[in-house]
């Protein structure tokens, strides 16, 4: 590709970009989404959240794995246990890095 191309490329992503982020701000307030929308998209940040850890804590260098040489994956269920029971950031995070530890120094 030649100088003017990625710099054309650039700009073109930068305007989607920024047209696709200001979609909803162009329309104001007249602009309502209807509440099946609005309910929906208060899982939106969980859905993201999943579709980026999961895959990452399931694969390994040999495909996916739900052995328990596959260290992030427990660490994740222990983590997520934990969330689940008590609903404290921290002690998710500490359950996780905990598992993750024990796991890997003893197996």
């Amino acid at each position: 590709m030649s100088a003017t191309q990625i710099w054309i490329v650039i700009a073109g992503m930068a305007i989607v970009t920024t047209v696709t982020r200001a979609f909803f701000l162009i329309g104001g307030e007249r602009t309502v989404l209807p509440e099946r929308v609005q309910r929906l998209l208060r899982y939106a940040p969980a859905a993201a959240l999943v579709a980026v850890v999961l895959p990452d804590s399931l694969m390994t260098h040999a495909g996916v794995s739900f052995g328990l040489s596959n260290h992030d994956f427990y660490a994740m269920l222990a983590g997520v246990a934990w969330f689940l029971w008590r609903r404290t950031m921290l002690g998710t995070i500490v359950t996780g890095m905990v598992v993750f530890t024990l796991l890997r120094l003893f197996l």
